[in-house]
């Protein structure tokens, strides 16, 4: 073992012990360590990130279960590899989340009378459902633990941001804040309802027309709110966030309060109905509303299918940002396609250059997400995110995958494109045109008023399912406008879904396909849901999707005797769309290159 691996095991055994310790001075035989903060997001501060910390592990989703003499790590298949590599084996096993999940782990590792802890700022309730029947079921008790006793022993444990508050103009918003207040209020008030409790940072910034700076990636502030019958509002908030042109921006009707004073509202709603979401909002919150004696419904948070249906605006906004974003992609490939075969560059430096082709955009507000730049082995890794450790050399014979997307005021965007360095084998252009043939049913796919995206899943898979394989992960997500990247309530997807797709939502689409030690394959656009009309004789009004990315499909990768004529004809009429997109966006020698790169292919 080297010194480097030597000093990570040392801090892994020595942070785990600590945690233990600090367990056993609370009487508990074990604890709950999940990859959230107290808004149960996807994107989260420093001082939240309790999991990496503990473990090692720094992927966007996982939990970790700390027993005195047992730990594991449960992550879903985009994270098993990395969670393997990250995390000291040692002292944790890693568990597959959808294939031994935690449940089925604390029944064989859980006894009669043994004491299993959670802070309930971290869980939704029903993140906690399957839990606590495994607890019930071996007669152990789950109870809840104040102070956090990861906080109790992180010596060094960041401060919570603080980060201003920014106004987000109707001119990119596309409707006053007031109005959605209204609407929605109304929609409560006609269901009865006195509030909804507001725990999603990005529904409250889509709400109020407001963004922040308090995680990375994302726009958004932390804070909590009410929104009630009569369209006024609670926030709450650190004050320093709020100066005074965002005071006068949220104007009459919103009352400004502290996080703090958030348990004595609730508690102020007593015998009333009240609304809150069971999977964003907390455990704690679901305990204050039961305390306080309200009457609580368990639903979607207002704000969710009113945000992913996004306005003219909006849509105009998302077809700007995504022209631009694809105009600094196709540089990048250009130069990509340059320097690659040469050999000097590596995957760091990708994603460095990458990021400059983008920085001097209209309207650049930074990154979407850590950029995914992976050649080789490492662009198997789902989720890979590159470091100096794994930093690798870009070589011919090598396939990279690329999966990076940006901020902008009036869009966010998200791209996958696979690139061959030199001649690709005939399997990786075998398996890269079966996750072309699936993108491009998606695409192409035309289906009635009220079907969900699991119901399209399907489509992205079977060409792959044909020679017997597979991809561990989505199809597709929702997309925020200046806000997540992923965004719910819509999703493509195995996972049965009850959210239909509607006009004016935004949802990647992204099959892929990965050979752990080779390589890895996505091809992702994204796309807004649109009206097809009622096809002449036709019964039903049918939607489909418009692309809105821009960027070209690696060419060389292309087994173009895989494609029937239809699929053939999607890509050329894509690339043609691109070419004629992009005119005037990019530099004569990148135009000339992309006319290159994207010319028809035929059989």
């Amino acid at each position: 073992m080297n010194s480097l691996a030597e000093a990570r095991q040392d801090t892994a055994t020595a942070r785990l012990e600590a945690v233990r310790g600090e367990l056993r001075h609370r009487r508990l035989d074990g604890f709950l360590v999940p990859r959230s903060d107290e808004h149960n997001g996807e994107y989260i501060a420093p001082y939240a990130e309790r999991l990496s910390w503990l473990t090692g592990f720094d992927g966007s989703a996982g939990m970790a279960i700390v027993l005195q003499k047992k730990a594991a790590i449960f992550v879903d298949g985009r994270y098993t590899l990395q969670a393997a590599d990250q995390a000291d084996m040692s002292c944790y096993e890693i568990r597959h989340v959808t294939e031994e999940p935690a449940d089925d782990w604390l029944r064989g590792n859980l006894s009669e009378g043994m004491r299993l802890g959670f802070d309930p700022r971290l869980h939704t309730d029903r993140s906690l459902d399957r839990i606590g029947k495994a607890c019930r079921n071996v007669k152990a008790v789950l109870e809840t633990t104040d102070p956090n006793p990861i906080d109790s022993v992180w010596g060094d444990q960041p401060e919570p941001p603080s980060g201003l508050l920014v106004v987000h103009d109707v001119a990119f918003a596309g409707e006053e804040s007031a109005e959605k207040r209204a609407r929605l209020a109304a929609d409560l008030g006609a269901d009865g309802m006195s509030a909804a409790v507001l725990t999603a940072p990005d529904s409250i910034a889509w709400l109020l027309n407001v963004r922040g700076s308090d995680v990375p990636n994302m726009p958004i502030s932390l804070s909590y709110a009410l929104l009630r019958a009569d369209a006024t509002v609670d926030l709450f908030i650190d004050p320093r966030k709020v100066d005074d042109t965002v005071r006068a921006h949220l104007g009459g009707g919103l009352t400004l309060r502290t996080v703090d004073e958030l348990p004595a509202a609730l508690g102020d709603l007593r015998g009333r109905k009240v609304l809150a979401d069971p999977d964003s909002a907390s455990a704690w919150v679901f305990r204050l509303l039961k305390d306080a004696g309200a009457d609580v419904v368990r639903d979607l948070d207002p704000c969710q299918l009113p945000k992913a249906r996004k306005n003219t605006v909006e849509l105009d906004g998302a077809r700007a940002a995504h022209r631009r974003d694809g105009a600094s992609l196709t540089r990048f490939l250009r130069w990509f396609a340059r320097h690659a075969p040469e050999g000097g560059i590596d995957e760091l430096t990708a994603a460095s250059r990458l990021r400059s082709f983008r920085e001097g955009n209209e309207h650049f507000r930074g990154l979407s997400f850590e950029t995914i730049s992976g050649a080789g082995p490492n662009g198997a890794v789902v989720h890979y995110r590159v470091t100096e450790k794994t930093n690798r050399k870009i070589e011919p014979g090598l396939l990279y995958l690329v999966d990076s997307g940006a901020q902008y005021l009036d869009g966010t965007t998200d791209v996958t494109r696979t690139v061959a360095v030199g001649q690709p084998t005939a399997e990786m252009r075998d398996r890269f045109t079966r996750v072309l043939k699936g993108h491009i049913a998606v695409a192409q796919a035309c289906f009635p008023e009220g079907t969900t995206g699991s119901q399209i899943d399907i489509l992205a898979r079977q060409p792959l399912w044909r020679m017997g394989l597979d991809y561990d992960h989505g199809t597709g997500h929702g997309v925020g406008s200046y806000l997540g990247v992923h965004e719910g309530p819509q999703r493509i997807s195995k996972v049965a879904s009850a959210v239909a797709l509607e006009p004016g939502m935004i949802v990647s689409n992204e099959p892929g396909y990965y050979k752990p030690g080779e390589y890895g394959i996505r091809v992702e656009n994204l796309a807004a849901v649109i009206e097809r009309g009622r096809p002449a004789g036709g019964e039903k009004t049918m939607l489909g999707f418009e692309t809105l990315t821009r960027a070209p499909i690696d060419r060389s990768l292309v087994d173009v005797s895989l494609l029937d004529a239809d699929e053939l004809g999607w890509l050329n009429s894509y690339h043609r769309t691109v070419i004629e997109d992009l005119d005037g966006l990019v530099d004569s020698e990148t135009a000339d290159w992309l006319r290159r790169a994207a010319s028809p292919l035929g059989h």
